[in-house]
């Protein structure tokens, strides 16, 4: 599998360049499976066909500076940060149940590969014993697949509790003791640190590398505008 680099390695981008880097791998590279990781400062994402109001704690996102998007796959909303390492897999295909199956067994081998024992469920999550530590969404454009994860390496629950608005709802008794009992962070499991971590992963699953163009970082940034378009983010 190849592994795609951007050429500003160590450049902070918003969440919405890599949904659109996604989508513009997808669109355009002619290679039959490809994958990155990826990280960003505080943000919520949630699926295409929930309403941000109901998912998403907005006032809280604005005084903490919590960025807030729409994808274009289902499933729930999820909280992300620089200590959560976001995984994107894209292949050939019409069928999106053997893309995301294929990417859970690939997560799975590299679990192995840390000596941790994970398995896949069927809402799309992949549990360490019976707690939560990545979860997965996916969707088809034009032939092509394009699986995400969260993989929880660690995170600030605190942000995490406050900015969901169904766990705020849901927990708001409990707190954080609740959500680390639903939800188990990989550093607890292993001694590698987050940078170990994401090379053991690349060197697991990828033989081959390619790195973007300036021109292609262009014509990601020009694809990312739709994702930051208030239409977009604020439909339904």
């Amino acid at each position: 599998m190849q592994y795609i680099n951007l050429p500003e390695a160590h450049e902070v981008r918003g969440l919405s360049f890599y949904l659109a880097m996604e989508e513009y791998v997808a669109r355009h590279m002619d290679t039959d499976d490809c994958f990155f990781m990826w990280q960003v400062e505080p943000s919520v994402i949630f699926g295409r066909n929930q309403i941000i109001e109901n998912e998403v704690n907005l006032a809280y996102c604005r005084t903490h500076h919590i960025q807030v998007y729409r994808r274009k796959s289902g499933g729930g909303c999820v909280y992300a940060d620089a200590d959560n390492v976001m995984l994107s897999y894209i292949s050939k295909g019409d069928s999106v149940g053997i893309a995301f199956n294929r990417f859970i067994q690939m997560i799975l081998l590299v679990m192995r590969r840390m000596g941790v024992e994970a398995v896949g469920t069927r809402h799309n999550d992949i549990l360490i014993g019976d707690k939560k530590v990545s979860g997965t969404a996916c969707y088809h454009i034009e032939g092509r697949n394009i699986v995400h994860s969260t993989l929880l390496y660690d995170t600030n629950m605190e942000h995490m509790l406050q900015s969901i608005t169904p766990s705020q709802e849901k927990l708001q008794s409990k707190g954080i003791q609740s959500v680390r009992q639903r939800i188990t962070l990989l550093k607890d499991h292993v001694s590698l640190s987050i940078e170990e971590v994401k090379t053991l992963i690349r060197q697991t699953l990828c033989s081959d590398e390619t790195t973007l163009t300036p021109c292609e970082v262009g014509e990601i940034e020009r694809l990312e505008q739709e994702y930051l378009r208030k239409e977009f983010i604020n439909k339904l």
